[in-house]
């Protein structure tokens, strides 16, 4: 009897073991508490046709290093504030992730849009672009939904961006900016939250790859 008794609670243990295993195993595979996965977002294809590949690219080299963000930023969740409440406090969702930590999504977009017309070179890679080449450094300091009230949001994008230049001694300081792109939201969600900071971060985008031509073109010619 107590051989049986043994058997049955090893059995019984070793069933709890591999529920708790599954369960494990679904919680890496993005599932939520409530069963169902989480949405997956990051900022859409981008550009879709192919440019000319026997095209020039008309605007100097550019640099680019990898994009710094605080720790509060560099996760998955897609995050959300309550500007009506209490503005401090990131909130995550508990159903909506980005495919990647925020800093590489505007990374990946800067680098598509900047390089449509100019070499664009990792800074990591150590490849050095001609004499004069400008290495561009940018800081994501606010990537949230922000809500006025609680049916009423938009996608704030704010970054600082530095153009240095390689110089005796180290890196020359060429120029600084801010930006700061606010879009309204389409609907109070997550989803909507994920639109508006695309269209904040098209922008900021626009307005940064505007700024590094006018400032390349300032430069002396080398």
């Amino acid at each position: 009897m107590k051989k049986i008794a043994a058997s049955a609670i090893n059995t019984k243990t070793k069933a709890i073991f591999c529920m708790v295993l599954f369960g494990a195993l679904a919680g890496c595979g993005g599932l939520s508490k409530s069963g169902s996965a989480a949405a997956v977002y990051d900022l859409g294809p981008g550009m879709v046709q192919e440019l000319s590949s026997n095209r020039m690219a008309p605007l100097p080299a550019l640099v680019l290093a990898e994009v710094q963000a605080p720790t509060a930023l560099d996760n998955l969740p897609v995050v959300y504030r309550l500007g009506y409440s209490d503005a401090q406090q990131l909130r995550p969702y508990a159903q909506a992730r980005w495919s990647m930590p925020p800093a590489q999504l505007l990374r990946q977009r800067v680098r598509e849009t900047l390089g449509q017309r100019r070499a664009v070179l990792n800074f990591a890679d150590g490849v050095q672009g001609p004499p004069g080449t400008l290495t561009l450094r940018l800081e994501l300091e606010e990537f949230s939904q922000l809500f006025e009230s609680a049916g009423s949001s938009s996608g704030v994008v704010r970054l600082r961006a530095t153009l240095t230049q390689a110089a005796q001694g180290g890196d020359a300081l060429v120029a600084q900016r801010s930006f700061v792109l606010r879009e309204a939201a389409a609907s109070p969600d997550a989803a909507g939250g994920v639109r508006a900071l695309t269209a904040a971060v098209d922008s900021a985008v626009l307005q940064l790859d505007q700024w590094v031509q006018q400032t390349q073109a300032g430069l002396p010619a080398r």
